[in-house]
């Protein structure tokens, strides 16, 4: 099945015809992040045939030209932020693996869904399009994949990620939850919680393969 498929019943309604036109008109009338045409680019390089591996994240970045439509990525030509960059400190101390470039597409196109609950945001104000509807439809996308999948590793990161196990069939799934990498809890249990190796062993246990990171 395809996304175009899969969303049909939520995006052939007037709810997300609603949001579809507040986005509209937000990057018409200010600065908005990620760019129009990488809204969905989740979707787009992670069909939902191929999905693995879902990591949530909670809204774009939203400074300078960083947001790329990927939760936690940002553009090759950008540096990594903090959280990236302590992502790839315990990629590093649980695989051995150095990674500098901050595009994650690579891991998308294995099968790693890296969405975001809110898809859009206003320029430096974080959370400000958390009230045009974006979490009906992401938790509407979560809760698909938990229904019509098996064997998916869904990856919650901090509290906010956390809510979303309610979404989740935890029986036919497997959840990854620490801390979450930003810098002011990364030491409250994100390092050293091995969720690269975790991942990897769960798809191997199921015939899987495993991502290349």
């Amino acid at each position: 099945m395809t996304w175009t498929e899969i969303l049909s019943p939520i995006t052939n309604t007037g709810y997300f015809e609603n949001i579809c036109r507040k986005v509209e008109e937000a990057y018409a009338t200010q600065k908005c992040f990620p760019p129009k045409e990488e809204i969905y680019r989740a979707l787009d390089l992670t069909p939902f045939e191929n999905v693995k591996v879902v990591i949530i994240g909670q809204d774009p970045y939203h400074n300078g030209d960083q947001a790329n439509g990927l939760c936690f990525s940002v553009s090759e030509k950008v540096k990594a932020p903090p959280s990236l960059k302590n992502i790839f400190k315990e990629l590093k101390d649980d695989l051995g693996i150095e990674r500098s470039r901050t595009d994650l597409d690579d891991w998308a196109k294995q099968g790693v869904l890296l969405l975001n609950a809110t898809l859009t945001v206003k320029a430096h104000e974080p959370n400000s399009h958390k009230n045009l509807g974006w979490e009906k439809f992401t938790n509407f996308i979560i809760k698909e994949i938990s229904d019509k999948k098996e064997n998916v590793v869904f990856v919650l990161w901090g509290a906010f990620a956390q809510k979303k196990e309610e979404l989740i069939d935890s029986s036919k799934h497997f959840i990854v939850k620490s801390a979450h990498p930003s810098p002011f809890s990364v030491y409250r249990g994100f390092y050293g919680s091995k969720p690269f190796s975790q991942i990897n062993d769960y798809l191997k246990s199921k015939k899987i393969n495993p991502i290349s990171w």
